[in-house]
């Protein structure tokens, strides 16, 4: 199994504007390549249960988003949903990508959606082969934020930040995830040393404007996926409280032909909480393209 440590190590940065974004490669010489957005608000490392697998058969791309894990988290920034897509494309610009396979979660199923309406209507060749989407907020209107969501987002928000700790991370954590693949102290911990990298939490009453971005935007980014140019499928965790089951029945009363994988029992982090389950659906995907 990787480890933390040697997870920063082996990673790369690359300018954005003014700032240093972390990204993880792997399998460069694959023909295929897979980009992985990761969720709120943790970073790339959520991906690890997969890495090793996911490269034996795909070109693996990982960020960073700013404001998240080992990238820069400036205290003067909007931390846009466009802008977080704008790094996307500026990264994979950097490496030479022009086509790419989607695998998101949470926040990056968002960054996600961007992507994809920017591709939506256009009569360019699609850059995105394919889309799949762990448990996030497809929908405002079945997005249930957890009440430290909500607090965060309201005006107190900046000044609640400096009492955010490892025990808050935990109790939260032990609500979303499945009652019986809760994280261990130890994911607890690199979790949190992640957030703590470069004093993250002080921006979370920032990056946590997202939610409010979900409804201003919601004709762009849910109306491309009522039809979308590519394959996506969704992976859920039914038990996720966030965005479960109820989220995935909105998405089948709202998509054209959905293909919804349900994992019963799983909650928020379905890729760390049973990742041979997550690659089996993936997989299964992928060779039907």
């Amino acid at each position: 199994m990787l480890q933390l440590k040697d997870w920063y190590e082996s990673g790369q940065y690359f300018q954005f504007d003014d700032y240093r974004i972390f990204y993880q490669e792997a399998s460069t010489e694959k023909p295929r390549t897979l980009v992985l957005l990761h969720g709120f608000p943790t970073s790339s490392w959520d991906w690890r249960a997969l890495w090793e697998e996911l490269a034996l058969e795909y070109h693996l791309i990982a960020p960073d988003f700013l404001g998240f894990g080992y990238s820069d988290k400036p205290t003067d920034y909007d931390y846009e949903i466009s802008e977080q897509a704008d790094l996307v494309e500026a990264l994979l610009d950097s490496i030479g990508i022009t086509q790419y396979h989607l695998l998101a979660h949470d926040y990056g199923d968002t960054v996600a959606q961007e992507l994809l309406a920017r591709e939506s209507g256009s009569d360019a060749p699609l850059k995105i082969q394919s889309i799949i989407l762990l448990n996030g907020g497809l929908f405002p209107e079945t997005h249930q934020p957890r009440p430290i969501q909500k607090l965060l987002l309201s005006p107190i928000g900046q000044w609640l930040t400096p009492f955010l700790s490892r025990n808050t991370l935990k109790r939260n954590f032990d609500k979303i995830f499945g009652p019986n693949t809760r994280p261990s102290a130890r994911e607890i911990d690199e979790w949190w040393s992640l957030i703590r990298y470069n004093n993250g939490q002080r921006v979370f009453h920032l990056l946590i404007r997202y939610m409010e971005e979900r409804e201003q935007y919601r004709e762009r980014w849910v109306k491309p996926m009522f039809e979308p140019p590519v394959m996506v499928r969704l992976i859920v965790g039914e038990a996720d409280p966030i965005s479960g089951r109820h989220m995935a029945m909105r998405y089948k009363e709202l998509v054209r032909t959905p293909d919804i994988q349900l994992l019963p029992g799983i909650g928020h982090y379905p890729h760390t909480e049973m990742p041979k389950l997550v690659l089996e659906h993936c997989w299964t995907f992928w060779e039907n393209l």
